[in-house]
């Protein structure tokens, strides 16, 4: 592998050869990996919306052979699954992307208290295009475009001829971008990830040994994903009827709480610098730089004025690497908060959720199919993805939750071209190769390191 990459010569289950990448490859129609890509993204889906969208997976999916099932919280929201192989023994490689598109917000009342118009107005939310020979539009980015490369990719393995020994998962999933139940705002209509890969994994009866998170990397992988948790610090106060309202000589000592914001911002600005700094992370799969930062604020109510307000709340967001737990959070939040001299503040995480990393041996067979799918796609090894893409959350967390080595990678992030598409369809589908084996079951490479022992069980004897 690349210079600094881990798990040089790492050996992927399968074999794969310069000639599957030629019969592959032939297998691949630009014009029609770019036609999908185009009409998946132009499909509007903000989170909370992908039916449209996951019905035009599973309709594909059933023209392709995939045999899709529907497996969702909600009749609305889905998680699309289709598989192709199965006909032996080789390993079960799930590939997984999401059906919600970036949008402004869910609620499109709220738009105008967080963008300016021109925001508002950019066309790169919901439409997507080729121009000048690259693809335009978030959802391309994110995620249609991996979706479209993996679908792509299956369809390839299929039209060369290649059934597989384990089976390749298709699977494309609600909620993945957002939002979450806070506060007033709670129930399925505001769940993101709880009922997206969570849900497929749980009930969608998948029994992946490996998974690949299909985003945008610049063609890099990572097994490494952040976390994050929403803190809920609220600062009381007294309300006090304007006319009688004598102002301190200090903002700090106003008994409207909304007046001590800029001390705690302070305080939260200086506690966000020293935790970024000390929440560095490095291991063989990636580098985190988990960030934070303060989401939103609410105090008092517009149109029920005349005395100021007893409350107000500040939702700071804080990324978690793969070792950073809540309570760890909280107890140094506390610690700058009460130090700041703020007065009664009360400090809750209304969000959790951990970031998690494969076990570098445990994935290693797939890293080394990536590499070898790489090396035949492409002409170089895989380098390790930048760290932007190990300090967020991707749905390659969920799986690595669940003990399933998994991680995540794909094309050219911004701005990809046609190109790039088919060479992450190809890397994909030699990946798939390379992981499941053909069904006639050629000759397999063993592992670097076993998986889960040799007990054909999966548990220790």
């Amino acid at each position: 592998m690349a210079d600094g990459f881990p798990f040089a010569g790492a050996a992927a289950p399968y074999t794969v050869t310069e000639a599957d990448r030629a019969a592959i490859a032939a297998a691949i129609s630009e014009t029609e990996i770019v036609e999908l890509a185009l009409t998946l993204g132009n499909i509007p889906s903000p989170c909370g919306h992908e039916k449209a969208a996951g019905d035009f997976v599973h309709d594909w999916m059933a023209r392709e052979g995939f045999s899709p099932r529907k497996v969702g919280a909600t009749p609305d929201r889905n998680n699309i699954i289709g598989t192709w192989g199965g006909k032996g023994d080789g390993k079960n490689l799930l590939f997984t992307a999401h059906l919600d598109t970036e949008a402004p917000t869910w609620n499109p009342d709220l738009d105008a208290f967080k963008y300016r118009p021109e925001t508002l107005d950019n066309p790169e939310w919901e439409k997507c295009w080729l121009e000048d020979g690259k693809l335009y539009g978030y959802p391309i980015a994110n995620d249609r475009g991996p979706m479209s490369c993996f679908l792509i990719a299956a369809k390839a393995l299929k039209t060369a001829g290649y059934d597989l020994s384990g089976k390749m998962y298709l699977t494309a999933c609600p909620g993945e971008i957002g939002p979450e139940p806070i506060e007033e705002h709670r129930g399925i209509a505001y769940m993101g990830k709880d009922i997206g890969a969570h849900y497929l994994f749980h009930h969608g009866g998948v029994a992946p040994d490996y998974a690949i998170a299909a985003e945008g990397c610049d063609f890099g992988l990572t097994w490494v994903g952040c976390g994050y948790a929403v803190f809920r610090i609220r600062l009381w106060g007294e309300g006090v009827f304007t006319p009688l309202l004598t102002h301190p000589e200090k903002a700090v000592d106003h008994p409207n709480p909304i007046y001590r914001l800029g001390k705690l911002t302070d305080c939260l600005h200086a506690w966000s610098r020293a935790f970024e700094a000390a929440s560095v992370y490095e291991s063989p799969g990636g580098i985190a730089l988990p960030k934070s930062q303060i989401a939103s604020v609410r105090g008092g109510i517009p149109y029920a004025f005349g005395a100021g307000t007893e409350l107000v709340s500040l939702y700071l967001e804080v990324g978690l690497n793969p070792k950073q737990r809540v309570a760890d959070l909280q107890h140094s939040l506390e610690k700058a908060v009460r130090a700041a001299g703020l007065g009664e503040v009360d400090i809750e995480p209304v969000v959790v959720r951990h970031g998690f990393e494969a076990d570098a041996a445990e994935v290693s067979p797939l890293v080394g199919a990536v590499d070898v799918a790489t090396q035949l796609a492409l002409g170089h090894p895989v380098e390790r993805a930048a760290p932007v893409y190990s300090s967020m959350w991707r749905d390659h967390n969920v799986f690595n939750m669940q003990r399933i080595p998994a991680i995540t990678t794909g094309f050219r992030r911004w701005r990809p071209t046609p190109k790039d598409l088919t060479d992450s369809a190809l890397v994909y589908a030699l990946t798939a190769l390379a992981v499941c084996g053909r069904a006639e079951n050629v000759s397999a490479v063993e592992h670097r390191a076993p998986v889960y022992g040799d007990n054909p069980f999966g548990t220790d004897q």
